[in-house]
């Protein structure tokens, strides 16, 4: 297959290197209209193929796949005409500005039998499947509740905010490792720098009552990537900043005993042994690259698709709504 990686800016060269490093990848074809990015690309990958005009790419028929590395208020127009020319399309996250857009490009592909990879690339990540594994073998029981902490100092982004910046990550390994159905969103932040949020507080509610919050910030002294999973059996904490132990699970819990007479129910809290399990080690985004190509070998959908950028864009359109009302409840 042949590739084109449109945008080459801040994710764009880390596109070009994996495509390039996959041996089912013929060529890659670096696009941008900046001269000083496509030097820095033939500085760095002289094997690319470089140009200026997205349109040269779109006329060229072994071009299979098109990578989109562009600001998220373009996503829907390159990606609708790479489509339209018959191109698969990997696409950076958020999928797209609106959930009508992502409605549309799904509707586009599957018209023309071609596929969408959405680049949720922490599904990819050796401890996020290493949870997602844990939570299939029911290690930790039922999911009460998911808690994500993800803050640094920058980087500000000029086009969205910092829930739309940082949270898609999170987001899509919420969804990727609970099974329950998000119904509900508030959102609590503000804008000390420009009119977009750069600190932000957003809760996900689901059918069965589990919970999940997620704090997002481009203004922290530290930079803190860390997520909590609860579950009524065991618990397990995710340091992606630790080099190793990144997931610890702790048979930690709380037993809940009906009791007559003062108390309705008696509180016990269980603490036990902790445990730290051996992670595959693979760049996540060569993995992802790995399996977009094996699922338009296959025919199948592939892992992180439109579908599930579609979903990660509604929650996000609801936490605009919500924040905007301060923190008001909206239904999904």
């Amino acid at each position: 297959m042949k590739v084109a990686v449109l945008g080459l800016g801040y994710w764009g060269p880390n596109l070009v290197r994996n495509f390039l490093s996959n041996p089912d990848i013929l060529s890659v074809t670096g696009v941008d209209i900046n001269p000083s990015r496509l030097k820095i690309i033939k500085d760095k990958f002289p094997n690319a193929l470089l140009t200026k005009d997205f349109d040269l790419v779109l006329k060229d028929l072994p071009i299979y796949i098109v990578a989109i590395a562009t600001p998220v208020d373009t996503h829907y127009k390159f990606a609708k005409e790479a489509l339209k020319n018959g191109k698969n399309i990997w696409v950076e996250k958020p999928f797209t500005a609106t959930s009508k857009q992502a409605e549309e490009l799904i509707k586009t592909a599957e018209k023309n039998k071609l596929k969408i990879f959405v680049d949720h690339t922490f599904i990819y990540n050796g401890a996020v499947t290493k949870i997602k594994e844990l939570v299939n073998k029911n290690e930790l029981g039922d999911i009460i509740y998911f808690d994500s902490v993800r803050v640094n100092l920058g980087l500000f982004q000029h086009d969205v905010n910092v829930i739309w910046d940082l949270a898609p990550h999170d987001l899509s390994i919420m969804n990727y490792i609970i099974k329950a159905k998000p119904v509900a969103v508030t959102a609590n932040g503000i804008a000390n720098y420009s009119n977009l949020e750069n600190v932000a507080h957003l809760s996900v509610y689901f059918d069965d009552n589990t919970f999940a919050h997620f704090h997002v910030n481009w203004t922290s002294p530290v930079k803190i990537r860390r997520m909590i999973v609860g579950g009524n059996k065991k618990m397990l904490v995710f340091d992606d900043m630790e080099n190793s132990e990144k997931i610890k699970v702790y048979d930690s819990g709380i037993n809940i005993q009906t009791q007559e007479g003062i108390y309705d129910a008696l509180v016990e809290y269980r603490i036990g042994d902790m445990y730290s399990p051996k992670i595959a080690q693979a760049e996540a985004l060569a993995t992802g690259v790995k399996e977009f190509i094996s699922a338009i070998k296959e025919n199948r959908q592939p892992l992180t698709n439109g579908y599930d950028g579609l979903e990660i864009v509604k929650i996000l359109e609801a936490s605009d709504k919500s924040i905007k009302q301060k923190g008001k409840l909206i239904k999904l």
